[in-house]
């Protein structure tokens, strides 16, 4: 199929015409700024924030560019990966008209953006072994189906989906498909990023949250085709990232070798963590994890959770999640953490 960006845009996006903002209409150094009606007085902080920020984020674009890979004209930066989820909706799909697939169990902000934005959802579970159902997607496509949104590795499961399956989706659909990896930092599998030139179509969210440590700074990115990034662009509020986070992203853009040794003690921390929890008996199951956090099912997820609440330790209970009943969702923590955590599992009796 033929993936033509024109077919799937709404069109008052097409009509469009985005704010244009002081700072879009001038770009360099000047010495005198009488423009954005700022206060030219300053801010009440130790450091000035009177000034309007960089609407597109360039220096944050040109860092990251070097680190993934990918040309600046090919990132969007925005207010985490939920921003860039929502334009998506409301660029693409036409409210009370169009629908989308997700892939449950996966990420609930799909849902819930779908349903803020009125676009129908299309669930096709995943197989019990948390895979893609392609037979069951492609049943569910129909002419109004605008997205495929893919979390890979997936939350809340942890695993990886199978890359083939992806492509063949990709190769397939005449729609996008959005392939979320909040988490692949922690994966073996090579991020999607790489095939942006292969497919027009493809759309790969990733954030500074997870394996970087930047989840108070709500910085989010969305790669894709230059096409698909000029109309992020088009649609986003003038300035929806903010100074204080484009300087702070920029500056640890700069210790990648930092992210990676913490990445490395959190795999490690992971295999650590699986190998004790698999000696308790009401574990029934831990699932594979390309995440920095493991899926394990166990016999009364309730009162799992509950009993760790009382210990003033904090876990995820997944157990009314679809395909992960009985299951409770825990984030690897640090060393201290995680035995505190397994210390206290030993006086736990269901």
């Amino acid at each position: 199929m033929s993936f033509n960006i024109d077919n799937i845009i709404r069109e008052n996006i097409k009509k469009l015409k985005s704010y244009s903002s002081a700072r879009d209409e001038f770009q360099g150094e000047a010495s005198v700024y009488l423009d954005a009606n700022e206060n030219a007085f300053g801010s009440p902080l130790e450091k000035n924030y009177h000034r309007y920020p960089d609407p597109m984020a360039h220096a944050v674009k040109l860092e990251l560019s070097k680190i993934k890979g990918v040309p600046p004209r090919n990132i969007f930066l925005g207010n985490g990966s939920d921003e860039a989820i929502d334009i998506l909706f409301r660029s693409f799909c036409n409210p009370g008209i169009d629908n989308v697939i997700i892939v449950p169990p996966t990420y609930g902000m799909y849902e819930v953006s779908a349903n803020i934005n009125d676009i129908s959802l299309k669930r096709v579970n995943l197989t019990p072994d948390y895979q893609l159902d392609l037979e069951g997607i492609a049943a569910a496509i129909d002419v109004h189906t605008k997205m495929i949104f893919i979390c890979s590795p997936n939350n809340p499961t942890g695993n990886s989906i199978r890359r083939e399956d992806v492509e063949t989706l990709l190769a397939n659909f005449n729609g996008l498909v959005v392939v979320d990896e909040a988490y692949i930092n922690f994966s073996r599998q090579k991020s999607f990023i790489q095939e942006l030139t292969e497919y027009s179509n493809l759309v790969v969210l990733q954030t500074l949250s997870k394996a970087w440590g930047l989840a108070g700074l709500r910085v989010g990115m969305a790669f894709a085709s230059e096409e698909i990034i000029e109309i992020f662009n088009k649609v986003k509020p003038p300035y929806n990232m903010n100074e204080a986070s484009q300087e702070l992203a920029l500056a640890a853009l700069k210790n990648v070798d930092q992210v990676n040794e913490w990445i490395k003690h959190i795999l490690k921390e992971r295999d650590n963590l699986v190998l004790t929890l698999k000696g308790f008996d009401f574990v029934l199951d831990i699932y594979p994890s390309d995440a920095n956090f493991i899926l394990v099912k166990t016999t009364d997820a309730n009162a799992v959770y509950n009993y760790l609440v009382e210990q003033g330790i904090i876990i995820r209970n997944r157990n009314k999640v679809e395909l992960c009943e009985g299951c409770v969702r825990i984030t690897i923590g640090t060393p201290e953490e995680n035995n505190t955590l397994t210390e206290a599992l030993k006086n736990f009796r269901v």
